[in-house]
């Protein structure tokens, strides 16, 4: 059976790049940020979820062509490319790593050339590239996927600075209308005027 070897396309273009060997490991990192709020008085600030950061594809890649004692780089310009505006959509092409069942929507966000064996006149021959792929979705997609429901049972946020009742609904009913069950459930009799880090109750909807 034949080696399968890990391949970047770039799926504005159509085009792959064949690795010339394999990573010998990757990292996948995601973080999800909670955002601490000030509320005075209170031993330990309370937190809310905003929003998450997107997933991390982290390896090293290595290229070598001292057998043939061509430049190395006519490979690594092309991992260089693929950091370079599109004159067409301006901005940096959309990639997909693959690699057995691993499949990556992705850009390629940080590259670092490593440079470690040369030809007498300086050429290079051999080179390890660090690279860091950050994941790639549009909010369509996101939204396709992500299961979006009014809320079914009772919880409890902090209000954000900024935020009002009504944005509240929006974003937790999906109907900024409902400000109303929310004014009444915590008793708010001026919807206008509720301070940041006031905590408030969203009752289920039925």
């Amino acid at each position: 059976m034949a080696l399968e070897k890990a391949i970047i396309s770039n799926i504005d273009t159509g085009e792959d790049i064949e690795v010339l060997f394999n990573p010998k490991e990757y990292v996948i990192e995601k973080k999800t940020p909670w955002t601490e709020m000030q509320v005075f008085g209170l031993d330990s600030p309370p937190v809310q979820f905003t929003m998450g950061e997107r997933k991390r594809l982290t390896m090293e890649l290595f290229f070598d062509t001292s057998e043939e004692k061509t430049d190395v780089r006519e490979h690594t310009g092309k991992m260089e490319e693929l950091m370079l505006v599109n004159a067409q959509e301006h901005r940096p092409p959309v990639l997909r790593f693959s690699w057995g069942n691993l499949s990556f929507d992705c850009v390629l966000e940080d590259l670092v050339q490593r440079y470690t064996l040369f030809r007498d006149d300086g050429t290079p021959l051999r080179a390890i590239l660090k690279t860091v792929f950050k994941e790639y979705a549009t909010a369509a997609t996101q939204l396709s996927t992500t299961r979006r429901e009014s809320a079914d049972h009772t919880k409890r946020l902090v209000v954000r600075e900024g935020e009002s009742i009504s944005s509240i609904a929006a974003r937790e009913y999906n109907d900024p209308g409902k400000w109303r069950v929310i004014a009444q459930a915590n008793g708010i009799e001026d919807p206008e005027n509720i301070k940041p880090g006031s905590l408030v109750e969203l009752p289920p909807l039925y």
